[in-house]
Formats: structure tokens, C-alpha cells, sequence
């Protein structure tokens, strides 16, 4: 057996010499990489590449997402309160979202209305479509109720944790956050 195993080496060191196995590792996959047909970027993206701001800053919590799967019609009056809901089949999603000092969203929109209410701190929420980017600020007790249609952004812009509680109206199976570019008209825009 030993003349065996004496022979493998034998053999093998006739196909490699010393050196030769690691050219192949270094060369080969360069070699691979000059064979890719596939176009390159040879230039940077343009000025107009939409720019997506991430969240930073902040953790979400879901606690639940159920569907709806027939037409939802509610109309209900209580004095002079009412409220109407008109829809078809839907998604009802809830989540919590801690916002540390300096935390952020990120500039994002919603396929259907989505109600903030802020349980801890404060927050600060900024809508793509104010060319004038005036702060709406809710504290602890307040709510925000964001239409999906535009995009926004909320803000912690305290020294102190925020906490949310989000409950999101949106089709069955849809994602319910959809990334957005940073409008460039505020003031901590990047």
C-alpha cells in the first residue's frame, strides 16, 4: 500500500511541479474573469441616479400582519364623530419602531395609509412634496397619519429614545415600505 501511495506522489509531483498549483490558483480565476461577456459601468452613475437615503438609527418590532379577504365597508357615526372604510380585500400590519437619538427613517412612501402614533419621545416627520421641508412634530400621545401618496421621512431629532407604534393599511402581500429618493431640498439632505 505504501508503494501505492509512493507512486500517487509520484505521479502527481510529475503533473505539478513546485509553484505551479498556485500560478493555476492565481491565474485561472483571473483568466475566468477576462472570459465574462457581460458589459461593465465603466463610468460612475449619473447626477440624475436617484439617491436612497436607508434608515439608520432605528429598529422595528412586527407584531402582527392578518388579511382581510373580502371587501371591508365600514360606516359608523357615533355623534359627531364618524368614520368610513371602503375597501377591497386588505392587508392590516403592526409594528413598533424605536428610534435612538438621531435616528431615522429614510425617505420612503407606503401602498396605502399608514397611522403613526408616537407612544415614547418625540418625532419629526418631513414630506417630499413641501418644497419648504416644514417639520410636523408629534410627541408622546400624538399621532401621524401619513397617506402613502408622497414620500416622507421621520426623524428623531432629540437626545432622547421614540418609540412608535405603526399600523399600516396596504393590498394583500404587498411590501409595505417602498424606498424613495432623497428629495434634496432639506436641510440634512445629503
Amino acid at each position: 500500500m505504501t508503494d501505492n501511495i509512493s507512486a500517487g506522489r509520484s505521479i502527481l509531483g510529475a503533473a505539478v511541479r513546485p509553484g505551479a498549483a498556485a500560478l493555476c490558483v492565481v491565474v485561472f480565476p483571473i483568466l475566468l474573469a477576462s472570459c465574462d461577456q457581460r458589459k461593465q459601468p465603466v463610468a460612475p452613475p449619473s447626477l440624475t441616479t436617484p439617491r436612497f437615503t436607508p434608515s439608520s438609527g432605528s429598529a422595528s418590532t412586527p407584531i402582527g400582519r392578518g388579511t382581510f379577504g373580502s371587501a371591508v365597508m365600514v360606516k359608523r357615526k357615533t355623534g359627531h364623530w364618524k368614520v368610513r372604510v371602503d375597501s377591497d380585500p386588505l392587508d392590516v400590519a403592526v409594528q413598533t419602531i424605536a428610534f435612538q437619538p438621531g435616528g431615522q427613517s429614510g425617505w420612503h412612501t407606503h401602498p396605502g395609509p399608514v397611522f403613526i402614533l408616537v407612544v415614547e419621545g418625540q418625532m419629526t416627520f418631513y414630506e417630499s412634496h413641501d418644497p419648504e421641508c416644514r417639520p410636523i412634530v408629534r410627541s408622546a400621545g400624538q399621532g401621524y397619519l401619513d397617506a402613502g401618496e408622497h414620500a416622507h421621512i421621520a426623524r428623531n431629532e432629540t437626545q432622547l429614545e421614540a418609540r412608535n407604534v405603526v399600523t399600516y393599511l396596504a393590498p394583500p402581500g404587498a411590501a409595505l415600505r417602498i424606498d424613495a429618493p432623497d428629495p434634496g431640498h432639506c436641510p440634512f439632505s445629503e
